[in-house]
């Protein structure tokens, strides 16, 4: 795909052609699909999604682990709606597909499992909100794929290579880009769309309670969709940030590496050590792995005491 923002836009402003069409002309150059066969699976992509936000808000059976379950459907219903019924149902729909993906059931990683509610929850809602077609919300998941390519490529999207900045980061900055796009912004406003979300959340850790995709999994792909819009709103007004979007991606891919192993899906820090994290994870049976893991990580680090410096 692209090696950065700035490549796609060039090829998009050469070429006269919009970034959604640039994507599909990559993608299309790569694969050797057919044009019909690509747009086909994305229309299948935003049905997966569909299903898993209404699955979701439908159910409330709890995951297998007893740590989630019910809390989607108790915010759409019960929600005080402090700032109108379209906030709330943000959350809410963020919340119901990663309590489906917690329930085992199918979702669509966007970019990964971990942070798959936070473009969903956008896209639907401001579909809604804005009358999209879903012609439309096509295109703007082949930006949002651009967008998560680059990061991909410049960065991570793995929790485990660059903490949850890497998940619901990435996921928020595709989701502000397809937003910002969609609302006719243009190739800056894009771009300032992107590295108005990402800088928001440099250094976010990944501290799976009990090393489950649950807890604070479904609460921060809540707060990361606001994230995203409140990025593409900004930016769609004319705000901008001052360092280049592919070097905001390349500092968080800096801020990834360089993060502690604890920070990065581990279980080993953060929430999930806390007395009240380990005590959740003995109940859910999963202290034995954090154990484990935990006498890896010393291993690993006595090894690397071990040999000349």
């Amino acid at each position: 795909m692209f090696t950065s923002i700035e490549e796609w836009f060039e090829l998009s402003e050469r070429e006269g052609i919009s970034l959604a069409q640039a994507v599909l002309q990559r993608e299309l150059k790569e694969t050797g699909a057919e044009e019909a066969e690509v747009r086909n699976r994305v229309e299948e992509a935003l049905e997966v999604m569909r299903a898993a936000v209404q699955d979701g808000l439908a159910i409330d059976e709890p995951s297998p682990s007893g740590l989630t379950g019910g809390r989607a459907r108790r915010l759409a219903a019960g929600g005080p709606e402090l700032l109108g019924v379209a906030f709330t149902t943000v959350l809410s729909r963020a919340i119901a597909t990663l309590e489906v993906n917690a329930r085992m059931g199918l979702i669509m990683a966007t970019p990964t499992a971990g942070a798959a509610g936070v473009v969903p929850a956008v896209l639907f809602t401001l579909q809604e909100e804005c009358c999209w077609t879903d012609e439309q919300l096509v295109d703007a998941m082949l930006v949002a794929g651009g967008v998560g390519a680059v990061i991909a490529e410049r960065a991570s999207i793995a929790g485990a290579g660059g903490g949850c900045q890497a998940e619901t980061g990435s996921a928020a900055a595709m989701a502000a880009a397809a937003v910002a796009w969609l609302e006719g912004g243009s190739h800056e406003q894009v771009g300032h769309a992107i590295g108005l979300t990402l800088q928001g959340m440099l250094g976010l850790i990944c501290d799976p309670v009990a090393g489950l995709v649950e807890i604070p999994c479904v609460y921060r792909n809540a707060t990361a969709a606001v994230h995203a819009i409140a990025a593409a709103e900004m930016a769609l007004a004319g705000m901008d940030f001052p360092i280049p979007v592919d070097q905001v991606i390349d500092v968080m891919g800096e801020v990834g590496t360089k993060m502690d192993v604890r920070y990065r899906e581990t279980a080993l820090g953060g929430l999930a050590a806390t007395p009240a994290g380990q005590e959740i994870a003995a109940a859910a049976g999963m202290d034995r792995l954090v154990q484990l893991q935990r006498k890896g990580r010393t291993a690993g680090e006595s090894s690397a005491r071990i040999g000349p410096s």
